[in-house]
């Protein structure tokens, strides 16, 4: 039996002949960022250990002190000690789980913050059962001290390495150096989004197009990156990445092979030590919105359908009420001030009136101040060919119906502040889409009129991102991605920016 089993295991060697399975190389580092992006996941892990340890201490040390706290612990210091020990493993484990020391999950997007009050919610709640079964209520101490401390302090070392990261992304440093790997049609908004909104997560150190060359395509690459190499795939993208010192690949689009292409490209990349990322094809929708769940090896992506209707609306609106009144009090001196300037600089009405697009297209009469001469509508015709302004809107920098003090207050975005009155009328809310034109409403296609689902905002996402600087569609695509993602968190942040937008002006004329 053993002579048949030799033979046949003789006979299957033989029938491979000398062919082997290639073996990816051993992963190796392709450049410089990649070494930067694990010093700097280091330094988290460490601060955070730090950070738990720390205030998972506290109670020991309260303890061994024999401070007023430590009437209140019924434990030895030994005790407190052993369970602050046991806090930290659970705590840092937790973070370990929802993968907080990973490429990806920091240094870009609110998702770093979320890990964090995710892990800690998590913690405090198994710490909360754990009393309850037990019955030990000395644990109650790590729970209304240690947990609450710590979680805040993690949360500020966070932002704190993201101001450093923000500091340091001036002399080019980065996590990563990515190369945009597809097709023309996708690699130049591939390029745009992450050049312009990675912050210091990724650095685009090149791009390489499948596909015939493709003029358009390397105009718009050139537009939003003028130095940036540019290349066609001809089956040598592994040089590429060496050549460019990359260490991630991201896919943008569907690549002409299909699913199998990519899977080829994934095996090719084994050899190089290079991540792959594959950017989704869904655009326009927040990553809260979407949830994936694997079937026998295929991820397939759950998209929640925008709402806009429910109780988020109703509490929005209460929102808006609340703040617009505490806004139009504080600002009333302000209001006066303004008024008082503009009344000085030349004769005219204090505000002025304009007929906007609101929610669902119905008009309402817009509040700014006056920022330019009387007559300014009259002599708009004899203007409207040196506009400068993208798509359907009419700008100009150096606009001469503008007056003195109304360069000033457009600069600063004071002009606007009357638009609360439209809020507290209900015309408006504090955060929303750009308040339209009815000559821009009538040049909208079909996607472009999703604008008006929501009731136009005093800022918005428009408004922080570049304003006149803007290319049409890419207003567009800003209002388009807050009226079907908006949440009050993000609210809270426009609002946040907006006031430093107003002190640091970018594109308002």
């Amino acid at each position: 039996m053993s002579q048949i089993s030799s033979k046949l295991r003789e006979d299957r060697v033989s029938s491979l002949g000398t062919w082997t399975l290639p073996r990816p190389a051993i992963k190796r580092e392709t450049g410089t960022i990649g070494a930067q992006g694990r010093a700097y996941l280091r330094r988290l892990y460490g601060t955070d250990l730090l950070v738990i340890a720390l205030v998972s201490a506290l109670p020991a040390i309260a303890q061994a002190q024999n401070s007023q706290i430590s009437r209140l612990l019924p434990g030895s210091t030994h005790y407190y000690a052993l369970a602050g020990l046991l806090l930290t493993i659970a705590w840092m484990t937790s973070l370990q789980s929802f993968k907080a020391h990973r490429l990806g999950s920091v240094a870009v997007g609110m998702q770093e913050y979320k890990i964090m009050v995710y892990s800690g919610l998590m913690l405090s709640g198994f710490v909360g059962v754990l009393i309850v079964l037990t019955g030990q209520e000395s644990l109650k101490i790590f729970l209304v001290y240690s947990l609450p401390l710590g979680l805040s302090a993690l949360l500020a070392s966070r932002w704190t390495w993201r101001q450093w990261l923000s500091w340091r992304s001036r002399s080019g440093y980065a996590l990563s150096n990515v190369l945009i790997y597809g097709q023309p049609t996708d690699v130049p908004s591939a390029v745009r989004q992450i050049s312009k909104k990675s912050g210091p997560a990724y650095r685009v150190v090149g791009a390489l197009m499948d596909g015939a060359a493709d003029p358009e395509a390397e105009r718009d690459i050139r537009k939003a990156d003028p130095t940036l190499p540019l290349g066609y795939d001809t089956g040598a993208i592994e040089q590429e990445i060496q050549r460019l010192h990359a260490d991630s690949v991201i896919v943008a689009g569907p690549l002409p092979g299909g699913n199998e292409a990519l899977q080829q490209l994934g095996w090719r990349l084994e050899g190089t030590g290079t991540r792959l990322i594959v950017a989704s094809s869904i655009i326009g929708v927040a990553s809260r919105r979407v949830r994936t769940s694997p079937v026998d090896g295929m991820p397939l992506l759950h998209v929640e359908l925008a709402k806009f209707n429910g109780v988020r609306y109703f509490c929005k609106r209460a929102f808006d009420i609340v703040f617009s009144l505490l806004a139009l009090l504080a600002l009333s001196p302000v209001f006066l001030v303004i008024a008082l300037l503009i009344r000085r600089d030349g004769p005219g009405k204090i505000f002025f009136l304009q007929e906007r697009a609101g929610q669902d297209g119905r008009p309402f009469k817009m509040f700014k101040f006056r920022t330019m001469v009387q007559n300014a509508e009259a002599q708009l015709a004899t203007l409207q060919k040196l506009n400068e302004g993208a798509g359907p809107l009419f700008k100009l920098k150096d606009d001469p119906r503008v007056t003195r003090c109304g360069s000033w207050l457009r600069k600063h975005s004071l002009d606007e502040l009357p638009q609360f009155l439209n809020v507290l009328r209900g015309d408006m809310s504090v955060v929303g889409p750009r308040p339209a034109l009815f000559a821009e409403v009538e040049t909208y296609d079909g996607h472009a009129r999703r604008r008006l689902l929501l009731k136009p905002g005093v800022t918005g996402l428009w408004q922080v991102s570049g304003r006149s600087n803007l290319e049409w569609k890419e207003s567009v695509r800003l209002d388009l991605y807050y009226a079907e993602n908006w949440t009050v968190l993000s609210d809270l942040r426009l609002i946040w920016r907006t006031f430093q937008v107003m002190v640091k002006p970018d594109g308002a004329y």
